[in-house]
C-alpha cells in the first residue's frame, strides 16, 4: 500500500473513531456541547502549531501514528468527557498535519490533496451513523487506531529511516504573497460558516447521499485543479455552485454541494504554494480559517439567507480564492 492509500484509509478510520467516541459515548454527558467546542478548537485550531512542529519535526509519519495513539487513548478517558475530548482533538490534528504533510511531499499536485482529505467526511458519517453499535463493541475504536498507527508507519520500519522529506522550515512568504494568503484564509472561514447554504435543499434527501457528494467533490477539485489550472477550477467550483444555489432543488443542490466542495484542496495547495518552507504551518493555517468559520454556530447564531444571498457569498468567496490563487498560478 503506496503512502496516499494507506494516509487515506487512515484518514477515513481517525474521524470514523473520533465521531463514533463523540455519538456513543461523549453525547450523553452534560458538557457535550462545551466536549464539542473544546475537541474542534484542538483538532482545528492547534492545526497551525501542531503544523510548526511538524515541519520541524520532519517525522510525518510518525507524528501521524503518535496522533492515533492519542486518539485511543482518548477512548480510555470517556468517563471523564472533557479529557477525552480534548485528547481525541489532539490526536486528530496531529494525525492530520502528519499525513497531509506525508501526502504533499510525496507531489506537488493537487489531486493527492483532495484524494487525502475526501475520507474524512465519509468516517465521520460512518461513526455517526453506527455509533451505537462501537458503544456496544468499544474494544473495537482503541483496535482500530492501533492497526491504523501501524499502517502509518510500516513505510518507515520497512525503510529503516524516520526522517520525511520537509527540507528547513522557513516561514518566509514568496515576494507579496501576504494578502493573497489572507484572501485563502478568508476564503476557508467562509466555506465553514456556508454549510447552511445547503440545507433548504437537501431536506428530503438520505444522509448518506450530501455526504457521499462532499467527499467526492474534494477528490474531484484536486483533479480538476492539475488538469484545468487552479484558476479555472476555482470558478468551475465556485461559480457553478453559486449558480446552482438559486435553484434550491434536492438533485441540483447535490451537484451545488459537490461543486462547492471541490474548492478544498484547490485552496490548500495554493496556500502551500504561498508558503513552500512550512506546508505543515500552511495546512494548519487553514484549519484555523475552518475553526474561526465555525464560532457563529457554536456563539447559537443560526444564518437563514434566501438563496440569492447564499449565491451572492459564494461568488464572493470565489472572488477571494480568485487572488488567492493569482499569485501562486504564476509560480506553478
Amino acid at each position: 500500500m503506496n503512502k496516499l492509500a494507506a494516509a487515506s484509509a487512515a484518514h477515513f478510520c481517525v474521524d470514523l473513531c473520533c465521531a463514533a467516541l463523540f455519538f456513543g459515548y461523549l453525547n450523553a454527558s452534560p458538557d457535550w456541547w462545551v466536549c464539542m467546542i473544546l475537541y474542534n478548537a484542538c483538532a482545528f485550531a492547534l492545526q497551525f502549531p501542531l503544523g510548526l512542529l511538524a515541519d520541524a519535526w520532519n517525522r510525518n509519519l510518525i507524528f501521524a501514528a503518535l496522533g492515533c495513539g492519542l486518539v485511543a487513548v482518548g477512548f480510555f478517558f470517556r468517563g471523564f468527557p472533557v479529557g477525552a475530548a480534548v485528547i481525541c482533538g489532539l490526536g486528530n490534528g496531529m494525525f492530520h498535519v502528519g499525513g497531509g504533510l506525508e501526502v504533499m511531499n510525496g507531489s506537488e499536485k493537487a489531486a493527492p490533496l483532495g484524494v487525502f482529505v475526501s475520507p474524512g467526511a465519509v468516517g465521520l458519517y460512518l461513526g455517526s451513523v453506527f455509533a451505537s453499535f462501537f458503544s456496544a463493541h468499544g474494544w473495537l475504536l482503541p483496535l482500530i487506531m492501533l492497526f491504523t498507527g501501524l499502517m502509518l508507519l510500516s513505510p518507515v520500519l520497512r525503510n529503516g529511516s524516520f526522517e520525511s522529506q520537509n527540507g528547513p522550515l522557513s516561514l518566509t512568504l514568496r515576494e507579496s504573497a501576504s494578502f493573497p494568503l489572507a484572501c485563502l484564509f478568508f476564503v476557508v472561514v467562509f466555506r465553514s460558516m456556508l454549510g447552511g447554504a445547503f440545507s433548504a435543499g437537501l431536506s428530503g434527501i438520505p444522509g448518506v447521499v450530501p455526504v457521499l457528494c462532499l467527499a467526492l467533490g474534494k477528490a474531484a477539485g484536486g483533479f480538476a485543479g492539475d488538469r484545468l489550472g487552479v484558476r479555472a477550477a476555482s470558478i468551475v467550483s465556485l461559480g457553478g455552485a453559486a449558480l446552482l444555489l438559486l435553484f434550491p432543488r434536492e438533485p441540483v443542490t447535490c451537484i451545488a454541494l459537490f461543486l462547492f466542495n471541490m474548492s478544498m484542496p484547490l485552496t490548500l495547495h495554493s496556500a502551500v504554494s504561498l508558503l513552500p518552507g512550512a506546508k505543515g504551518a500552511a495546512f494548519g493555517l487553514l484549519t484555523l480559517a475552518l475553526f474561526a468559520g465555525m464560532i457563529p454556530a457554536f456563539s447559537g447564531v443560526s444564518l437563514s439567507l434566501p438563496s440569492f444571498a447564499w449565491s451572492s457569498l459564494v461568488l464572493f468567496s470565489l472572488g477571494l480564492l480568485l487572488i488567492g490563487v493569482s499569485r501562486e498560478a504564476r509560480h506553478e
